[in-house]
């Protein structure tokens, strides 16, 4: 489910703060947007030192989900960086050079989702992506988000119905985050379990506008 009108040809650009990683994310039209809630997306941002500008007043993420197939980078690949906050956990892709949140992946390449933080993406979003369609992990919240009901699920489906296609079809195999031989294409630092508390507890102790 895309925003109408969208023509299939039609990419988005991916920037990091500083300019030194740049590329582009294609066919937008068939992105999904939601807003993440969850302690670990907030515990990733604190991490980085980013959660001014990665959290919203409720300490949400905005998220574009789509295809890995999807993302090329056109310079400073070499400026990517991995971190997980667990030795299973997401992958999270960031830019060295300036801390940037770009996207959140599986480890497994074979499912080829690909999870790009609003931090990374040109504004407004609503140029190419359709507006948020749904809240996740929010049921901490004082107040309840909107619903966008079956809008919300019919496009979760769709967009599973894709990284299925690929994953049978082998287009998973096109992905600028994982070597040929499935491996990520740079070294993962996993948090110690000192790290990590020290995020989480951060990220779960704080309260009010995270971009004060």
């Amino acid at each position: 489910m895309g925003r109408p009108g969208a023509a299939d040809d039609v990419s988005h650009r991916i920037r990091c703060r500083c300019g030194k990683v740049s590329g582009a994310v294609a066919e937008p039209h068939t992105a999904i947007r939601a807003v993440c809630h969850c302690v670990d997306c907030r515990a990733y941002a604190v991490h980085l030192g980013s959660e001014r500008a990665a959290l919203d007043a409720e300490g949400g993420t905005d998220i574009v989900a789509t295809q890995a197939r999807h993302v090329t980078f056109d310079a400073g690949a070499g400026q990517l960086a991995c971190v997980s906050l667990s030795p299973k956990g997401l992958l999270r892709w960031y830019a060295a050079c300036c801390n940037t949140p770009i996207a959140n992946t599986p480890r497994d390449w074979r499912f080829a989702y690909v999870g790009l933080v609003h931090t990374a993406l040109a504004t407004p979003l609503e140029a190419s992506f359709p507006r948020v369609q749904m809240h996740v992990n929010a049921s901490h919240l004082a107040s309840k988000p909107p619903s966008r009901g079956w809008r919300g699920t019919a496009a979760l489906l769709g967009l599973m119905r894709r990284l299925v296609g690929s994953r049978l079809t082998g287009r998973y195999r096109t992905t600028p985050f994982f070597t040929p031989a499935g491996k990520p294409v740079v070294d993962v630092s996993v948090l110690s379990r000192e790290e990590r508390e020290r995020a989480t507890r951060a990220a779960a102790g704080a309260s009010g506008d995270y971009r004060r």
